[in-house]
């Protein structure tokens, strides 16, 4: 009793005072840190709710392209995506995650400091005191709610299935929604029983994706990408170049023609 009656007095014994003082500046840092908590959001797994002019809004906003070798500007942002192509390839995908958020919270979250977003849900909400109380405790819906989340996949529906395009707006990162859109698209492949699942990431990706479950393949297998020209030269006379993990075989620069 005596001792606990120390300890709430402000008291520590000496063992747990030098317990303490092992724990540096960074370890506390590294204890205390934790993601910030996502806004109310909606998630989706119809293809209907995708508008693909808004998901042609969050590749650019993510500056995230479909494409393989996408053109960059001065900024180093990529080219739009092509709208035809992008309704092409929603319709043909066997899976396709949105997320929604209400628009006014993804703007105090983009207007706000780093700093400020990582606090508690009740300061969220002590920065829309402006808006409709109304439009605040509605629920999200894909009607409503702003598309900042997208995750699909590509499966021949019975055996194998690949995962494409996540991305999440860059002011809702961090807080695990792209997380909970990969779960999401590996819960309704394997509720389908497919369970051999790729991910096409580039190596900046890579850590996400294995935060996310993934790995190099047990069976040693290396992703290799058909290149743009078809080649009927000798194979010493071709080229492989390296893109990331993966393996582009490519034929050599042709001569000037001899006609």
């Amino acid at each position: 009793m005596a001792a606990a009656a120390a300890v709430h007095g402000g008291y520590l014994p000496s063992k747990f005072r030098e317990l303490s003082a092992t724990i540096s500046k960074s370890d506390r840092k590294r204890v205390t840190r934790r993601p910030p908590p996502p806004p109310p959001i909606f998630i989706s797994t119809n293809p209907t709710h995708v508008n693909p002019n808004h998901l042609r809004d969050l590749c650019s906003l993510s500056n995230h392209s479909c494409h393989r070798f996408p053109n960059l500007d001065s900024a180093g942002r990529v080219e739009p995506v092509d709208l035809d192509k992008l309704r092409i390839a929603l319709s043909h995908s066997s899976v396709v995650v949105s997320v929604f958020a209400k628009p006014e919270v993804v703007s105090s979250y983009s207007s706000s400091s780093p700093d400020s977003q990582k606090k508690s849900s009740s300061s969220e909400i002590s920065n829309l005191v402006g808006i409709d109380w109304f439009q605040r405790v509605m629920p999200v819906t894909p009607s409503n709610g702003r598309l900042v989340g997208f995750g699909r996949a590509v499966s021949d529906c019975g055996l194998t299935a690949s995962i494409y395009d996540v991305m999440v707006i860059p002011a809702l990162r961090g807080m695990g929604i792209g997380r909970m859109v990969v779960k999401r698209i590996i819960r309704v492949l394997t509720s389908r029983d497919i369970y051999d699942i790729a991910a096409l990431c580039s190596d900046k990706e890579s850590s996400f994706f294995e935060a996310c479950g993934f790995g190099d393949d047990i069976l040693g297998s290396t992703t290799m990408m058909y290149g743009k020209t078809v080649s009927s030269s000798p194979k010493s006379d071709q080229m492989v170049s390296r893109a990331g993990r993966r393996l582009l075989l490519a034929p050599p620069p042709r001569g000037p023609s001899a006609s």
